[in-house]
């Protein structure tokens, strides 16, 4: 297939665009390449991806309305992937224009190209959509209309925008709901790449309410094959949707949404162990109070992505950590 890879230097969209050139896809990536982290290391993915058969780069922002519709225009895609986004909860409380430019205006442009010149859409959506939601597992047939970050309230506004492309012109679309992402060239923004360059520094690594927080850690390598399974099962119209009972996971328009995480409870403590572990150093713990915006728990149900595609996530978390940590004292140079 022809696939469009949008925030392919990005940590997700690296590793995809990577899984698909190598069972033979074209991809064609697509990132602004901006300064959110350090540059150099979306560089980095990107001179790998380059290397490969079969990829080509458009530095672009998907935010530009024009420059979007060109590329559309320029080239048919059996498929687009849409994971270029302003990320971070914390982020979105002094920065929320940044989230709207991107994830919501970018993200129309991706719509109205899919619209017009075809292929099916497959997009990020995120785990913070069931902001206030307390009941664990969580589920897609949930309501998840109490979002408690921008970040989160635009994730959502994805997926309702889908809904209604996919309702008004038939644009097939999958939104898939990611838990916790983690792995080797992973965002410097998130907890596993901090607690282990604070553990090697030998500095106090930040542990927000006072330690006391789960999440369902997904390694990278079970997000893309989620991901790319779905690429493969394009979403349909479900013929059992009623309009009267409405399943908030499915739809009678071609439109789905789906969680990908490892459906399993780990507690904050028992990862930052598991880094201890591998370092073979103690972490000094700066202990602190909840961060607007977090949530306290997380835990993915994957029961409709299993039954969809066949596919379940099951990376231990103790593996997941020891590959990152080999990729990162491997990458910088570093000893344990």
């Amino acid at each position: 297939m022809k696939i469009l890879v949008t925030g392919a230097a990005g940590f997700i969209g690296f590793h995809l665009s990577r899984r698909l050139l190598a069972r033979g896809d074209e991809v064609t990536g697509i990132d602004n390449l901006n300064d959110y982290y350090d540059p150099s290391l979306k560089e980095a993915r990107l001179a790998l991806l380059q290397k490969e058969r079969g990829f080509s780069f458009l530095r672009h922002d998907i935010a530009d309305r024009a420059g979007m519709a060109d590329i559309f225009a320029g080239e048919s895609f059996d498929c687009v992937v849409n994971l270029a986004a302003q990320a971070g909860v914390r982020y979105s409380l002094v920065n929320p224009h940044a989230y709207v430019d991107a994830n919501v205006t970018g993200f129309l442009n991706i719509l109205e190209g899919v619209r017009h010149h075809g292929g099916h859409l497959v997009f990020a959506s995120s785990s913070s959509v069931y902001g206030g939601n307390t009941k664990l597992p969580f589920s897609e047939k949930d309501s998840v209309d109490h979002p408690v970050s921008l970040y989160a309230a635009t994730k959502r506004a994805n997926e309702l925008m889908a809904h209604s492309y996919a309702h008004l012109f038939g644009v097939r679309a999958t939104g898939l709901r990611f838990f916790t992402v983690y792995g080797p060239w992973g965002r410097p923004d998130m907890a596993l790449f901090l607690f282990t360059k604070g553990i090697l520094a030998g500095e106090p690594i930040p542990v927000f309410n006072q330690g006391k927080m789960v999440r369902d850690f997904t390694y990278i390598d079970d997000i893309v094959e989620g991901v790319v399974r779905v690429i493969d099962h394009p979403a349909e119209p479900d013929p059992a949707w009623q309009s009267d009972k409405p399943s908030a996971a499915t739809s009678k328009a071609p439109w789905r949404i789906f969680n990908i995480g490892n459906n399993k409870r780990v507690e904050l403590m028992t990862y930052i162990r598991a880094i201890e572990t591998v370092l073979g150093r103690k972490a000094k713990l700066d202990l602190m109070p909840m961060q607007a915006g977090d949530v306290q728990a997380t835990e993915a149900d994957t029961s409709l992505l299993s039954a969809a595609v066949g596919f379940k996530p099951d990376t231990a978390v103790e593996e997941g950590v020891r590959r990152f940590v080999e990729w990162y004292c491997d990458y910088y140079k570093v000893s344990r």
